[in-house]
């Protein structure tokens, strides 16, 4: 299994998806890439922490290919717009990957490099060293699944799946 941290805006939109593609095996929400100790839902949201909302996925390659789920994460957000999806702004929303050898770094920027065919703007996804992950409060995680009719989860969640399953339908899960 292998793991891999992102951050692309809320991560209620990553987790939904993610939990709906083969080969993913978990998904936590939580926060990375910041300075304060155990931060909470409401100091990350309040700009002070220096976290980003990110995800942490384990996931199996004999299923999935990395650079594929690599290709999901970034056709599922802006990643050209910093410190911002949508009305989402904040450093807590930058789109951001997160590795922990050298070879996920190289990877990472190759996946930059790659994605960055696809989009006219200049991509300002971080590639930086993972630092501390931690999780998110309980009612954070599967926030889509438990919340389904949110306003949020409709206007904001509901195109990202629609696109990604149109995009990777080989790889979405039947339910």
């Amino acid at each position: 299994m292998t793991i891999f941290t992102v951050a692309g805006g809320c991560f209620w939109c990553l987790d939904a998806v993610f939990r709906q593609i083969k080969g993913i095996d978990t998904v936590v929400s939580g926060y990375t890439g910041g300075m304060t100790e155990q931060p909470s839902y409401d100091e990350v949201c309040g700009g002070q922490t220096g976290h980003a909302e990110a995800v942490q996925i384990t996931f199996d390659e004999a299923v999935l290919p990395a650079d594929l789920l690599l290709d999901m994460f970034f056709t599922m957000h802006n990643p050209t717009t910093r410190n911002r999806q949508g009305n989402d702004v904040g450093m807590q929303y930058r789109s951001a990957l997160f590795f922990i050898t050298d070879e996920q770094k190289t990877l990472f920027e190759d996946a930059v490099a790659q994605n960055q065919l696809l989009w006219d703007d200049p991509i300002v996804t971080e590639v930086v060293a993972l630092s501390t992950f931690y999780p998110a409060e309980d009612y954070h995680q599967d926030y889509f699944t438990k919340n389904p009719s949110n306003g949020y989860c409709n206007v904001v969640i509901n195109p990202k799946l629609s696109k990604i399953r149109s995009k990777f339908a080989q790889y979405w899960k039947e339910r």
